[in-house]
């Protein structure tokens, strides 16, 4: 049955339904996704209702695209309506280099909200990764030392940011982009004379398989949730919207006529797939291969981008060639994937070489201590293929527990021959990571989530010999 709600959304009548009429739930214990008899609003009110009575101080992390731009007006809403005494924060973290309608989308939200909410429009300096580049890991939005070519001017609001008048005591110079956020919890905390404080996120797990993993994989949760994660003492994220379809947001958005960013227009014009819409830092792994979308739907900022982060121009020419590793990749005459790896990781700077070390070491030390969950197809396959393997127990970071595989033997030179998966580790996928200017190594599962770090941290301190590589870290 159906459960009650207390409050109807804005501008409907009470028998109001989305479309969908499921909710999803994913049980911490046992990790089964259920069907809900409740349809994804309903659901996302009574996640409201607990955060509201759970937490002290709230704050929204908006970023512009469209998931988080729909949590916020729909939080705000909320909030009037039942909790109209309960203030609310906005957290935009601005990378610069956007495009000039995110920038008015922007503008226009918080012009807009700024007499309802706490306004914070942070314009800090800090590391932000880059794949466009084999020597560079990282640029810095709002480099005090590189005024003139910043790609836009600072924004002048009052509510807004910056190194002249940061009252951010968590901030540190140059600090790593996901630190900031992170650390802009616990300043906000603070702020707020202490008390629990949760960041709400506009994060879905339909996004992603990574993501749709780390709803499943929680194990820090809130009171039993998958959807609410600690970060810090007394400051947890959480993302009500984790069960959202992308036809779900869109369709809310309809129904409640909210302002979106209209480049989800101009990318819907420009023949893109919703996948492909993103709204984010044009040079990470996610949105180089649009970049040239930047020429045509923005070229004034598109020239300042070139000037702006080196191999901008090239990534928007060659990013889906084989210049930067997109399609297969060829190994040199005389090489072996392993001695082709090593003779890149040799050209490469000692930082950039070292972090790639890092990783594939870790890699390497996972699957002959520990295993991956793999499929009983996926193993009964190696094991025909006469791949030295042996079992581990099993994964419990997998749906149904999977049995750990652990490779006995050397780690493979490639695995083409094997059809089921592209999950196993080889000495081909780590070329592919520096080909592919891939420094967080996603092609081999690496994600660069709190949690996730911590769990690398711990392989790394319990595996401290180097197996393959004797670089200096």
């Amino acid at each position: 049955m159906y459960k009650t709600v207390e409050c109807s959304p804005p501008g409907a009548a009470p028998a109001f339904r989305m479309p969908a009429a499921r909710s999803h739930s994913w049980s911490m214990v046992v990790m089964i996704k259920q069907h809900l008899k409740q349809n994804v609003y309903e659901a996302f009110l009574e996640r409201l209702k607990f955060i509201f009575e759970e937490f002290d101080n709230i704050y929204i992390s908006f970023s512009g695209g469209k998931d988080s731009g729909l949590l916020l007006n729909l939080v705000l809403d909320y909030r009037d309506r039942c909790f109209p005494q309960k203030a609310l924060g906005v957290f935009h973290q601005d990378f610069e280099a956007q495009y000039t309608v995110t920038t008015e989308y922007v503008e226009r939200t918080f012009e807009r909200i700024k007499g309802r909410v706490e306004p914070y429009w942070v314009c800090l300096p800090m590391a932000t990764r880059t794949a466009l580049s084999s020597y560079e890991m990282y640029w810095y939005p709002w480099d005090d030392t590189r005024r003139d070519a910043w790609v836009r001017e600072m924004p002048q609001e009052e509510y807004v940011v910056n190194l002249e008048n940061n009252k951010m005591t968590t901030y540190r110079y140059r600090m790593h982009q996901e630190d900031l956020a992170k650390q802009f919890g616990r300043w906000y905390r603070d702020a707020h004379d202490g008390g629990k404080t949760v960041c709400l996120l506009g994060m879905r797990a339909d996004e992603s398989l990574q993501r749709y993993s780390g709803f499943l994989n929680k194990k820090y949760g809130y009171k039993d949730t998958c959807w609410i994660s600690k970060q810090f003492k007394d400051v947890w994220c959480a993302s009500p919207l984790y069960d959202w379809s992308v036809d779900d947001v869109w369709h809310a958005t309809y129904l409640f006529d909210y302002d979106y960013n209209r480049l989800y227009d101009l990318y819907y014009m420009a023949g893109l797939k919703p996948s492909q819409m993103r709204v984010a830092s044009p040079f990470n792994d996610y949105a180089k291969d649009a970049l040239n979308l930047y020429r045509v739907i923005d070229p004034e900022i598109w020239c300042k981008l070139v000037g702006r982060v080196q191999g901008a121009n090239f990534a928007s020419i060659y990013g889906k060639s084989k210049a930067m590793g997109y399609r297969n990749i060829t190994l040199p005459e005389g090489h072996t994937w392993k001695s082709y790896t090593k003779f890149l990781l040799d050209t490469l700077p000692k930082r950039l070489r070292n972090n790639y070390a890092k990783k594939f070491n870790t890699s390497i030390q996972f699957w002959h201590g520990t295993g991956g969950g793999l499929d009983e197809s996926v193993i009964q396959e190696l094991q025909e293929k006469g791949y030295q393997i042996r079992r581990n127990g099993v994964s419990n970071y997998t749906l149904n527990q999977k049995s750990r595989i652990v490779f006995v033997g050397p780690i493979p030179d490639h695995t083409d021959d094997i059809k089921s998966t592209k999950d196993i580790p080889s000495w081909k996928r780590m070329c592919y990571c520096i080909l592919k200017n891939d420094h967080i190594c996603r092609f081999m599962g690496f994600g660069m989530t709190r949690q996730q770090q911590k769990r690398l941290d711990m392989i790394r301190r319990k595996y401290k010999s180097i197996e393959e590589f004797d670089y200096e870290v």
